[in-house]
């Protein structure tokens, strides 16, 4: 960044040095200062308190005394904004660059599992809504009204935007993206050698309402984070049924166990709802539409009465469709 006659290193995550581009591009050197602007979902693993909206202090104190920067803020981003919040003009140099009006705005971004989530729920889900991600590993996330946080279990929250107009209650609420990711996933079919042509005969033949009598926890190898952080956890996948679809079946109801006791401890660190109402389903194990009812049921089982949840395939799950949405949440 140049201002003033002098050149000075700042930090910048990758969309905020886009947007400084965007915004920047064909500024005259010295005669302004970029101000390097970020969001609350990058900033969040850089250190940026999502709760207070700044930087903490022992934050500022490390950077002064082990890095011997005397000025810790004047390197990193000196603006954070909500996701989707406007925070300039596009420059006419790119403007004209790329053949685009030259009242085009740039808004606060995203990280991209954060994208994928808006792509499935959209820019203003309820409350209680969730995202599982089924792929290689599990992952889920919750928007929840209350700050959940577990360092020694990943867990944490992003805070998450709320868009309305004056008269939107919500708009002034907080709300909080909360998740964390085990270690258990998809992988393990592969592992164990199910083709997909396997998988989609063999799943066809099991009964999504009844119980495997095996007990999994399918992890590829020794370790688990979430639910339960335990280096020294070991998968089970023993015994093995002499029948394929039985040995599948314990498999995918071993995964969502994981993810029925994910969303409990979640419930049990101060989730608002303690549940989720609806769990949408992105990744390749989204496409099993027996696991998805299997699933259903089993998370319906920590559900309280008069409670209920359902899950369903996420229409979609692209993270460059999540942010397009972001950008359009704070013009509609």
């Amino acid at each position: 960044v140049r201002g003033a006659g002098e050149t000075q290193e700042v930090l910048c995550h990758q969309s905020d040095y886009i947007s400084l581009s965007l915004m920047h591009e064909g500024d005259d050197e010295g005669e302004e200062t970029c101000v390097v602007a970020s969001d609350w979902h990058n900033c969040l693993k850089l250190g940026y308190d999502v709760q207070s909206l700044c930087y903490p202090a022992w934050m500022n104190a490390l950077l002064k005394e082990g890095a011997n920067i005397p000025d810790p803020e004047s390197v990193l981003p000196s603006k954070v904004v909500s996701p989707g919040e406007p925070m300039g003009f596009i420059s006419p140099v790119v403007a004209a660059k790329y053949g685009v009006p030259g009242d085009v705005v740039l808004v606060g971004g995203t990280t991209d599992s954060n994208a994928a989530f808006f792509a499935a729920a959209g820019a203003r889900p309820e409350y209680g809504t969730a995202v599982t991600s089924l792929g290689s590993t599990l992952a889920m996330k919750q928007l929840s009204k209350t700050f959940v946080e577990d360092a020694s279990r990943g867990v944490y929250s992003h805070r998450f935007p709320r868009f309305g107009d004056e008269n939107d209650a919500d708009e002034g609420e907080e709300a909080w993206l909360i998740g964390g990711a085990s270690k258990v996933g998809c992988a393990v079919l592969r592992q164990e050698g199910f083709t997909n042509e396997a998988l989609s005969e063999l799943s066809a033949q099991i009964d999504p309402e009844s119980d495997s009598p095996l007990s999994y926890y399918p992890l590829i190898k020794k370790g688990e984070r979430f639910p339960a952080a335990d280096s020294s956890k070991e998968p089970i996948l023993d015994p093995k049924p002499d029948d394929r679809k039985d040995y599948l079946h314990a498999i995918l109801q071993g995964i969502g166990d994981v993810e029925r006791d994910g969303f409990r401890i979640l419930g049990e660190l101060g989730a608002t709802p303690e549940r989720p109402t609806v769990v949408l389903s992105c990744g390749g194990g989204a496409k099993n539409d027996m696991w998805i009812a299997m699933r259903e049921r089993r998370l319906r089982e920590i559900c309280n009465e008069g409670q209920n949840v359902v899950v369903k395939r996420a229409l979609n799950t692209e993270a460059s469709y999540g942010a397009a949405l972001l950008a359009a949440a704070s013009f509609e």
